[in-house]
């Protein structure tokens, strides 16, 4: 079974080489890796001609539809992360990928982790569930778990903070 940080090593290896797909198979584990367009490159997208002849009385001109127009994507600025003055020098968990968040392996067990816990590079402190695999998130970091910020359940970005760390 592969690591998370060895999937990570995986994903960053497809996208720093000229490969686009990467397929990986192993004692009934499969990993494919499909690289699309850069972010930021642009697309390219136009609607079709659209030519309609309005039919009037002879004594009126016959108009025509507007010329077809040119569709360019909208880029959406991100609103600026909200300052949190309580994590300075704190160590951020973050969760690898987008999935469901368990704090604990079990509905009727205990967490992984609380608040005070001491956590090393190792321990397991949730599962991020994605497409009906559970993945469990190590704490890659040696401290103490100051808060928890997100909920048993809750949907999880890539990139969003789960924990905080106070880191030793």
């Amino acid at each position: 079974m592969l690591k998370m940080h060895e999937i990570r090593e995986l994903i960053k290896l497809v996208d720093q080489s000229s490969v686009t797909d990467f397929d990986y198979e192993f004692e009934g584990l499969k990993v494919s890796i499909k690289k699309g367009t850069q972010p930021g490159a642009p697309i390219q997208v136009q609607a079709p001609a659209v030519q309609e002849t309005i039919y009037q009385p002879v004594s009126q001109p016959v108009v025509s539809a507007p010329a077809p127009v040119e569709v360019s994507p909208v880029v959406k600025e991100e609103a600026a992360p909200k300052p949190e003055s309580q994590d300075t020098g704190l160590h951020k968990i973050v969760s690898p990928m987008v999935g469901t968040f368990y704090a604990a392996p079990a509905p009727d067990a205990s967490p992984y982790v609380k608040v005070g816990d001491k956590v090393n590079n190792s321990t397991i402190v949730c599962i991020v569930e994605a497409m009906k695999l559970m993945n469990e998130i190590e704490a890659e970091v040696k401290g103490e778990i100051v808060e928890i910020l997100v909920e048993n359940g809750q949907l999880v970005e890539y990139g969003q903070a789960l924990f905080l760390v106070k880191a030793e």
